[in-house]
């Protein structure tokens, strides 16, 4: 009888998101296999529900549309930042900032545009909006 994964188990798995035409975002098959605690938050329920009930030693492909992926894009989302509430450091579009909000929990967004009274950031996940691939070998399970 084959083992399978099961829901709340640690498993241990390579995985490979891609778009769909197939250019490579994230891959573990070049390197470790990573190990991950299902219902634990690692990874996004949706590509955890693809995992539970795979047998150990499978591969499987699936293809993820936006809202069983990173989600719609959400124009709320994207919003214009005053210059004065921005570090002073140089600014260049289509980077990363960084930003602290008054909890003190930290969280980041992509610089669309920049003038300078402002600058038009996006706090989606960069691939909010986006279908994908995602590819995994499940190795084993504890």
């Amino acid at each position: 009888m084959s083992q399978t994964v099961a829901a709340n188990s640690l498993v241990t798995l390579h995985y490979r998101i891609t778009l769909p035409n197939g250019q490579p975002l994230i891959s573990t098959f070049e390197a470790t296999p990573a190990t991950l605690q299902l219902g634990a938050g690692e990874m996004l329920p949706a590509m955890e529900q693809l995992i539970i009930g795979l047998e150990i030693g499978s591969n499987h492909v699936f293809e993820l549309e936006p809202e069983n992926a990173f989600g719609p894009h959400r124009a709320e989302l994207v919003e214009r930042v005053k210059r004065e509430h921005m570090p002073n450091e140089e600014i260049e579009p289509m980077s990363i900032m960084e930003f602290t909000a008054p909890d003190g929990s930290r969280y980041s967004g992509l610089v669309r545009e920049i003038d300078e009274q402002s600058a038009l950031i996006d706090f989606n996940h960069p691939l909010a909006g986006k279908a994908i691939r995602f590819e995994v070998k499940v190795i084993g399970t504890s």
